[in-house]
């Protein structure tokens, strides 16, 4: 009678159980947090994204934002959330790719803490100067700066940020010692290269498109493997004698280590077929960019290709977080 009555109740529980990771834990909210504070472009990007996986998931999807730290304090959310596909992170290069090798005490490892589930988008860097600047082209600008007594003065968006990545490769590729001027953002770094304050900035493409489409930069080239199609007549760096100089601050989206292969599976092509919307693909238009899907897998080998990469730029140029 006893043994029936065990039996009895563990069924019961069992059922109970079932119940509970079913319909109603598939219907929890899926997070999506971003290292970045609302309004900018990473935020935009991650509203854009999450209300186009609503419909591909099935459920309401957060946009979190947890800035500060570069990163670190997104990144250290994340893995510590349940590796079940409800916690996701929207990050760009510079948190995964460039920390680890400019942060030695960096609070995580993208390697060993991250799941690389899918690629959204890729941010070449363009070079840009002000309209009032009679150079317009990349080759007068490194021309005009190696005959300069004083170092030619360039403009990124923060120390270890993926502009200062660009310069350091600029300044290797050239052997010219450009002035770094480290700006605390993108914002002031692109008002003063309007204002003529400082002479030339490297630049998300993202958030320069609108300064450029209404003349208030002018783009000297860009730091890509071909050319933009949103930027058509703008050679890149290669084109106008400057090899080797590429550099994209991309966004992909992560998962916490140990989430299954079928979950990571089921939101890479979450991911994918959101990146296919006609909305997202004319706002990503906007801003100069277009949707770069891909498999987990090669989201992954694009992260260990940069990670190494920027860890080498960081090393040769004694980059110092800080």
């Amino acid at each position: 009678m006893k043994k029936k009555i065990l039996c009895t109740l563990l069924a019961s529980a069992a059922a109970v159980l079932t119940a509970l990771s079913g319909p109603a834990a598939a219907a929890q909210p899926t997070r999506l947090v971003v290292a970045f504070p609302p309004g900018g472009p990473a935020d935009s990007l991650a509203r854009l994204l999450a209300k186009e996986l609503e419909s591909e998931l099935g459920r309401t999807v957060i946009v979190e934002n947890k800035p500060g730290a570069n990163g670190a304090i997104a990144a250290t959310y994340v893995i510590r959330s349940p590796a079940d596909g409800s916690v996701l992170f929207l990050s760009s290069a510079g948190a995964i790719a460039i920390n680890p090798s400019l942060y030695p005490n960096l609070p995580y490892k993208p390697a060993q803490d991250l799941s690389p589930v899918a690629l959204v988008v890729h941010t070449p860097e363009v070079l840009v100067v002000s309209p009032k600047n009679p150079i317009k082209t990349a080759t007068d600008y490194v021309a005009s700066a190696a005959k300069r007594k004083e170092p030619a003065a360039l403009a990124s968006s923060g120390v270890g940020s993926m502009p200062h990545m660009t310069i350091e490769l600029l300044k290797s590729q050239t052997r010219i010692d450009f002035l770094h001027v480290a700006y605390k953002g993108a914002a002031p770094a692109i008002a003063d290269t309007i204002g003529g304050h400082v002479e030339a900035f490297f630049g998300d493409v993202s958030g320069l498109m609108p300064f450029i489409n209404d003349g208030q930069l002018t783009a000297l080239g860009v730091a890509a493997p071909a050319r933009l199609k949103s930027l058509p007549k703008v050679p890149t760096l290669a084109e106008q004698g400057i090899p080797n100089v590429e550099a994209s601050n991309w966004y992909g989206v992560f998962a916490p280590k140990g989430t299954p292969a079928d979950v990571v599976g089921q939101l890479n092509q979450a991911v994918r077929n959101s990146l296919k919307a006609k909305a997202l693909i004319d706002n990503l238009a906007s801003l100069g960019v277009e949707p770069s899907p891909s498999s987990p897998e090669e989201f992954g080998e694009l992260v260990k290709t940069d990670t190494a990469k920027w860890a080498q730029v960081v090393k040769a140029g004694n980059v110092k977080a800080e």
